[in-house]
């Protein structure tokens, strides 16, 4: 047992878990974040809350002051300002750069902007304009289309926030083998995520309906329903049900536990425990 929370650095952000400690935080509360590059201000997303596992998780390094906060606030408006500069001095040099996000290292004076462009772009001339006008050292990362979705944030297909920009840790392959696997159809503009790249929930999901698959009765099997018998034509992996075309005429959707033949063998001998 042991007790965990949730923080977010932006609204509607990605969710980082951290042990709270000797503290109490209540949803709102700003609190501090350890990172490499010192303490920063997060916001509680989920009050401390006991969970069975014990896990390894960063500790907080308490609630958040006026300082911290006046810090953060700081902080935040050279990043709005950064964004700006970059734009602007981008096209000035007349680049096919994106500007996707800004973080900014107060301790070391260290802009790091990330953007995104079609191809490799020689920026040297771009980064000797940008430290004279901020004052400061600056990096410039290019980042791929998923990364470029994770920053952003967006909504998905679904109707959800990203996943990639709120629980997803790493990017992981992702095959149209897959999508196959789980009845989709192979079109890329109903299986691609908001960075036209494959959705992530294909993978991650993926194991929930190869299991599911094995158990349930396969697409053409015969099978006997309440209704009749008749034909498996599809199978509905997150409600657990096929639907069987009739032999004579129609369709019905029916419990996939209903129509396995060894699960009807039980119900015979034992009873029917379905319901």
């Amino acid at each position: 047992m042991g007790m965990m929370m949730a923080v977010s650095f932006s609204r509607y952000g990605r969710l980082y878990y951290l042990d709270p400690g000797p503290y109490s935080p209540k949803v709102g509360d700003k609190v501090l974040v350890p990172t490499d590059a010192g303490s920063e201000v997060a916001e509680c997303i989920w009050a401390p809350q006991w969970v069975s596992e014990d896990v390894d998780l960063p500790v907080c390094a308490g609630l958040a002051g006026e300082e911290h906060l006046a810090r953060d606030e700081a902080n935040r408006r050279r990043r709005v300002e950064a964004r700006s500069i970059a734009k602007r001095l981008i096209r000035k040099h007349d680049l096919p750069m994106k500007v996707i996000g800004v973080d900014y290292l107060d301790q070391d004076n260290v802009y790091k902007i990330y953007f995104s462009a079609p191809n490799r772009v020689d920026f040297r001339a771009l980064v000797r304009d940008l430290a004279r006008a901020m004052k400061a050292r600056v990096e410039l990362r290019q980042v791929g289309p998923r990364d470029e979705a994770r920053l952003q944030g967006g909504i998905g297909p679904c109707g959800r926030d990203l996943c990639c920009a709120t629980f997803l840790k790493d990017f992981e392959p992702v095959s149209v083998r897959m999508a196959k696997e789980q009845d989709l159809p192979v079109n890329p503009l109903r299986i691609a995520g908001a960075c036209g790249r494959l959705m992530c929930c294909l993978k991650y999901e993926h194991p929930l309906y190869v299991e599911a698959h094995q158990r349930m009765p396969r697409l053409g099997a015969r099978v006997q329903t309440d209704s009749g018998a008749g034909q498996v034509v599809g199978r509905n992996v997150p409600s657990d049900t096929v639907t069987v075309r009739l032999d004579g005429g129609g369709r019905c959707a029916c419990p996939s536990a209903s129509v396995c033949s060894p699960r009807k063998q039980h119900d015979q001998r034992y009873g029917d425990t379905l319901g």
